[in-house]
Parts: C-alpha cells; sequence; structure tokens
C-alpha cells in the first residue's frame, strides 16, 4: 500500500544515472539455490513497490539486486556456470516478481528473452560465454526500443559504416528497461535495408536514454524514448538477430508467455491487496449480518472469485511453460513450437481477462474508502491494462480458432 500524489508525468529525466554495479553473489550452480535467493529478496521488493509508483520513484537499487542476486539466470546451462533451469522455473519466477512489483518484472524481460535468443542460435559459441558471462556478474540488458509512427512497426532508424565502425542515427520509443541496464540493444536498417541488431553500453556516446513513459500502468518500467544522435558502434557490437521472423522458433514464445506471466502476477497481487484491505479496512454495510467485514459472505465470495482468477492464470501460464520446454526436447520441431505458440497464446487470452477481472474485484471487497488514492488500489487494473496492450488479444484467441478449424498455424510475425 502507498500514497499516490499524481499521475502526470513528471519533467522528464534524460540519462538518469543507475545504481552501482556493487558485487554479484556467486553464480548458481542450482535452481534451488536462485529459488531461495528469490524468497529472501521479493519481501523487500514488496515492501514500498505501491508508493514506488505513486512518487513515480525508479527502482534502480532493486533491478540491481535482482541481477546480483543472479535472478536473470535461470536458463544460462550448467556449462557455462548457470543453474539449467527449465521455462517453468523461469515463468514461476517472472509471475513471482509481477506479484510484488509488476513494474520491475516487465523491465527486465529483456534480459531473458536474449538468453533464449542465444540458446537457440547456431554456432555462437563466443556470443555464449561472452553474454553468459555479463549475466552471470550481475549486469542488465536493456531494449533499445521500438519506434513510434510507421506502419506495423517500421524501423527508421539508421546504422551505416563509416571507415572501420559504425554510425546509427534515430529515435526509439517503449525502451523496457533500458534505463536500469548496462547494455542496451536495438535494431536499425543498413544501408541495404536489411534490419541490424546492435548493443552498445549504456554510458556509450551519442545515445540518450529519457524518463518520459507516459502511461496510465507500468509506469516504472524505465520504457520511455532513446535517441541516437551520430552513435558510434564497434564492429563487435553488431550480431545477427535471434528471432528469424521468417520461421517458427522457441524465442518469440518465451516473450509472450512472459507478459502472460506478468498479468499472472498482477493478478495474484491485487488479490492480496484485497485480502489485506478486507481484513484491516473494510467494513461490513449497514444492513449486513456480520460483525467484522471478513464473516461477510459477499467479502468472501468477492475474495474467492479473485483467488480462482488468480489460481487458474497461473496454472494456464505455467502449462504453456511446459509446453515450451517439451518444445526444446522435441529437438524444436516445428510440430512442438507450434503446439507451444497455441498454448502461449490461450494462456495470454486469459491471463489477461483474469488480470483485469482481479483488478475490478478489489474493489468489492470495501466501500467508498476502498477508491481512496492512499491505497492506491486502481494501479492493478491500470499495470493489467497497459500490459494487455502490447499485443491484441483479440489476435490471440483468433489465432487459437483458426488452428483448432483450419489447422492454420499461428503468424511467425514475432508476435506469437
Amino acid at each position: 500500500m502507498g500514497t499516490i500524489d499524481t499521475l502526470a508525468p513528471r519533467d522528464a529525466a534524460v540519462n538518469p544515472h543507475p545504481a552501482p554495479r556493487g558485487e554479484a553473489l556467486p553464480p548458481a550452480g542450482e535452481v534451488a539455490v536462485l529459488r531461495e535467493r528469490a524468497r529472501a529478496l521479493l519481501p523487500e521488493i514488496a515492501a514500498e513497490a505501491s508508493a514506488r509508483e505513486s512518487r513515480r520513484e525508479l527502482p534502480f537499487a532493486l533491478a540491481r539486486k535482482i541481477a546480483n542476486a543472479g535472478l536473470l539466470t535461470f536458463r544460462i546451462p550448467k556449462a557455462y556456470g548457470g543453474p539449467g533451469g527449465s521455462i517453468r522455473d523461469t515463468i514461476q519466477f517472472v509471475i513471482d516478481l509481477a506479484a510484488v512489483d509488476a513494474n520491475l518484472a516487465q523491465s527486465l524481460r529483456p534480459n531473458f528473452g536474449l538468453v533464449e535468443g542465444i540458446l537457440a542460435g547456431q554456432d555462437n559459441e563466443a556470443e555464449r560465454d561472452r553474454w553468459f558471462n555479463r549475466l552471470l556478474s550481475g549486469q542488465i540488458i536493456g531494449n533499445g526500443g521500438i519506434e513510434r509512427g510507421g506502419k506495423q512497426g517500421e524501423v527508421r532508424a539508421t546504422i551505416v559504416r563509416n571507415d572501420d565502425h559504425h554510425v546509427v542515427n534515430g529515435t526509439k520509443y517503449y525502451s523496457t528497461g533500458a534505463l536500469y541496464a548496462d547494455w542496451v540493444t536495438s535494431i536499425a536498417l543498413d544501408e541495404t535495408g536489411q534490419e541490424t541488431h546492435f548493443t552498445v553500453p549504456r554510458q556509450r556516446a551519442g545515445m540518450e536514454l529519457v524518463d518520459d513513459f507516459d502511461t496510465i500502468g507500468q509506469r516504472l518500467t524505465a520504457s520511455g524514448t532513446t535517441r541516437f544522435t551520430d552513435m558510434r558502434v564497434e564492429p563487435d557490437e553488431v550480431r545477427r538477430s535471434h528471432v528469424p521472423r521468417d520461421r517458427r522458433n522457441p524465442v518469440t514464445p518465451v516473450f509472450q508467455l512472459f507478459l502472460a506471466a506478468t498479468e499472472a502476477g498482477i493478478a495474484r497481487n491485487a488479490l492480496n491487496d484485497a485480502i489485506w484491505f478486507a481484513r484491516n479496512k473494510a467494513r461490513p454495510i449497514k444492513h449486513s449480518s456480520a460483525e467484522r467485514s471478513v464473516d461477510d459472505p459477499y467479502v468472501q465470495e468477492t475474495i474467492g472469485q479473485i483467488a480462482a482468477e488468480v489460481y487458474a492464470a497461473e496454472a494456464a501460464t505455467l502449462r504453456a511453460a511446459d509446453a515450451i520446454d517439451a518444445a526444446w526436447a522435441d529437438h524444436l520441431s516445428d510440430a512442438s513450437l507450434t503446439r507451444a505458440s497455441i498454448d502461449v497464446a490461450q494462456a495470454q487470452y486469459f491471463a489477461v481477462g483474469a488480470a483485469l477481472k482481479s483488478a475490478e474485484y478489489v474493489f468489492d471487497v470495501g466501500g467508498a474508502s476502498a477508491c481512496d488514492r492512499t491505497y492506491n488500489l486502481d494501479r492493478h487494473w491500470r499495470n493489467a491494462r497497459t500490459v494487455a496492450n502490447h499485443n491484441p488479444r483479440q489476435w490471440k484467441s483468433a489465432a487459437v480458432g483458426a488452428w483448432l478449424l483450419k489447422d492454420q498455424p499461428p503468424p511467425t510475425t514475432g508476435l506469437f
């Protein structure tokens, strides 16, 4: 719980400084170690989450603690010093993190996607060594963002050769997690019009990161503007895409399931706040037969409704995670990847609805005081709605319907 002052954006800060890197814990060779570290850290993250959002305080130090605890490394194989966890292990942590702070969960999404891309890539041993070591040492990856305007996410930033290096110019938005990051990755068009990926250190001259993300929810995901002005990119900072758009791959379903996991976490956070409010603040309506709000049968029913939404959303999300794990076990066959994409689409559709319903039902456990801005209960709906708008859920259900009716697989656009 926390006091909310205003939803109006403050003056946008340019290149706000992240927390010092500090000392990372030793790499965890077992998933159980990461789970224990998460259990120890999540209460600290939860403690001021609502107040941070109300005051628009970017949690730089907490993002760093998550990275230093190795909680971005679930999927790094044991051969590289990681725990070799499953997709299910990763998604369970994302749900748990989103259940205490959906902003932090979403802001760290690029790190999990990068790991999946590197795992899926071929003949990239040097890249695996480089990036797995960076993540294991507590470094953070942020996203340079998608561009506003244009058609269907059209890329207009440019990267051109200049003697022994490249030069990038352009403006991005939706720069998820960039303000928390040590490295920023983005896309630009080369001289032939081909999309070219690059990753540069956060302090690189010519790159401006702006805290101007102005949405109703998820306002601390550091997803604002990134400007590149004659920014230098070295040859070894240019890389190929890990997510091919001409064929099905195991990376896109993880990116999409991450959104479902965030929604499931938001639903659980709403449930926790509803329970707290009913126990500590709500009072029965005058004609209720109950002496205490927790004894009111309709409050009990409401809590039960929210709990059911949360239970089902988490179960659906983890079942879809199992489908991606099964695709890996099946050597990433097209059939298993298609099945995983379908399962993820269904989980996304349901998790969005569950989060929005849960965020609405919170207000049914109390009277007018539940709407007091002091409690900031509306943040759950605002956050759920903002995550949902990343990718229209109608397309998820339509893709599933087309598969069931016509055996038509989902598109390979990057959204399934």
